[in-house]
């Protein structure tokens, strides 16, 4: 029999051509605190002499925070009454660099502001600790709206606010900081069911008050207590730092 002839194989395949190179995009830029008015931006170099001499790093979106933020409180304050200082050079000393000088008493994961006000030391506390979640709290209602609206404002995103009373709050945190809130044992009474067995309580206070004192707040025992310096500022300040038993 006749050999059939052999029919064509199907065409080899073509390498496919290589997909041209994806153009990368853009990074998205670090969110912006509202522009600082021309009456702040002169404070920029009190801020920065004080964080100097408290040898404090803040990059500079930071420090631009820190300032956006007494900016809104300057404003608010005319109306709504958040805070005694009314002079808003007076603030960057009273206010930003009070907080910020418990810096190195800050650490762990958690902190918790009772009886924050108009958000101090809570705001500049969690501007320089970006990592850190930080709760705010206070039983007025315009302070906590202020700080809702300052935190949404300027993206402080590591914040949580609470319209509270302390003694009726439910949260665990590793820090609790108050300042200028109650006296030290009812501070304790007050907020001591907050923190784990080791955590710590900062105390923000004029005057240390007397052994006896120190000795005797149920429930702690004194872990430090220590003078701080305040650029710009002669009032006494110090800080109690005690630790839950």
């Amino acid at each position: 029999m006749p050999e059939e002839p052999l029919l064509p194989g199907p065409p080899s395949p073509q390498p496919s051509a290589p997909e041209p190179p994806q153009p990368e995009l853009p990074q998205p830029e670090p969110p912006q605190p509202e522009s600082l008015s021309p009456e702040l931006k002169p404070l920029l170099r009190e801020l920065e002499d004080g964080l100097v001499q408290m040898q404090i790093s803040l990059d500079d979106h930071q420090k631009q925070s820190q300032l956006g933020y007494l900016q809104l409180l300057s404003k608010w304050n005319r109306v709504h009454n958040l805070t005694a200082v009314r002079d808003v050079q007076q603030m960057v000393s009273r206010h930003l660099l009070d907080s910020l000088s418990i810096l190195p008493f800050v650490d762990g994961d958690t902190l918790t502001d009772v009886g924050t006000g108009a958000g101090l030391p809570g705001i500049p506390l969690a501007v320089a600790k970006p990592h850190m979640n930080v709760t705010l709290v206070d039983c007025v209602a315009k302070k906590t709206r202020f700080i809702e609206h300052a935190s949404s404002q300027l993206r402080i995103d590591n914040v949580q606010v609470m319209h509270a009373r302390v003694e009726n709050l439910r949260l665990q945190s590793e820090l609790v900081v108050a300042r200028a809130f109650a006296s030290l044992d009812k501070l304790a009474l007050l907020s001591g069911h907050l923190l784990p067995v080791g955590g710590r309580l900062l105390a923000l206070v004029g005057h240390v008050p007397k052994p006896a004192v120190l000795e005797n707040v149920s429930g702690f025992s004194v872990s430090k207590v220590a003078r701080l310096a305040i650029p710009g500022e002669t009032a006494q300040r110090n800080i109690v730092v005690l630790q839950r038993d």
